[in-house]
């Protein structure tokens, strides 16, 4: 694996071996001295163009206990914003010796175009471009399924699949690279994976991607469900009126105290989660994101260990079989 940057990349023993790995990471995060030596001396750049608090701080943490040198880089304020290219930046960052770099673009695909293109020859990590793929948020949601599995039934995260495990994703598909790199990592994991939104926000051709599609949240709900993950609507990609009003959207799709009550009453447990941020009463009510069955403060903390994992197995060509105890 030489790169990150999609999810429907993945082969079931990549995807394997990079949970599996932020597994041991999670456990580093509990150690009094949270470090390791993995990437003393090499340096990762975070090369932001499109702004982002919860993302970066959680790939420069993840960067500082592997013990990397990092270098931030954001476009607002720098050469990029006076009209320097993608192809200038990649120059420069080859120009000083990056390691890896960890980028963030509004537009689809820049970062598969810098893996690519030959302008710099290091790993890329996709933190997320345009609608198209946000790898490292499917993945701490796997990560954070597999714990949820296992507190249900006491299956061992470790090697393990989502094999039978029925999840939703609820909310601005259209908009989405949540969605569609959940989508593709769940399919590879096993899961069966089931959309709903209004037709407004599913995008052309969602009818032949690995998924089915309702557009009703309570018929979704009578079909057991093991996890529901809920989507911000992303007004700021939005430049038509995609549905009535908010109240409407709530009431139709969102996870509302009523909506709550019945899952809580359903017959199996389900988790709640959530990629944030919140908008809570819209999407999401808050005594949904405060319950019991919520894994949305569990998904953040799952950030970091898999950010580790994935910076540590493109920069050092190791696997999880590093950190098994013999």
């Amino acid at each position: 694996m030489k790169h990150l940057l999609d999810t429907r990349d993945l082969s079931l023993e990549d995807a394997l071996n990079i949970l599996d790995t932020a597994d041991y990471m999670r456990e580093v995060g509990t150690r009094t001295v949270k470090k390791l030596p993995a990437l003393q001396g090499r340096t990762v750049v975070n090369l932001f163009f499109e702004d982002s608090t919860r993302t970066r701080l959680s790939f420069e943490t993840a960067e500082k206990r592997l013990s990397a040198d990092i270098i931030n880089f954001a476009a607002k304020g720098s050469s990029v914003s006076k009209g320097e290219s993608l192809k200038d930046t990649a120059q420069t960052l080859a120009a000083i010796n990056a390691d890896a770099v960890v980028v963030r673009h509004s537009a689809s695909g820049a970062p598969q175009r810098l893996a690519e293109a030959g302008w710099i020859d290091v790993p890329i990590l996709n933190a997320g471009d345009g609608t198209h793929a946000h790898p490292t948020q499917a993945l701490l949601d796997a990560m954070t399924l597999r714990q949820f599995r296992e507190s249900v039934t006491g299956i061992p995260t470790r090697g393990s699949t989502l094999e039978g495990m029925r999840v939703a994703i609820v909310g601005d598909i259209l908009h989405s690279r949540v969605a569609r790199s959940n989508m593709w990592l769940l399919h590879t994991l096993g899961a069966e994976v089931v959309f709903v939104a209004p037709p407004t926000l599913l995008p052309i051709g969602v009818e032949d991607w690995p998924c089915e599609v309702f557009y009703s949240f309570d018929e979704a709900m009578e079909t057991d469900l093991d996890a529901v993950m809920l989507l911000r609507i992303q007004m700021e990609r939005m430049n038509a009126a995609f549905f009535p009003s908010v109240e409407e959207y709530s009431r139709l799709w969102g996870l509302t105290p009523e909506r709550f009550k019945t899952l809580d009453k359903s017959k199996q447990e389900t988790a709640i989660l959530h990629p944030g941020p919140m908008n809570r009463g819209l999407e999401i009510s808050s005594i949904a994101a405060d319950s019991q069955q919520s894994w949305v403060l569990r998904q953040v903390n799952n950030g970091v260990s898999v950010r580790m994992a994935a910076l540590y197995l493109l920069m050092t060509g190791g696997s999880s079989a590093d950190f098994q105890t013999h």
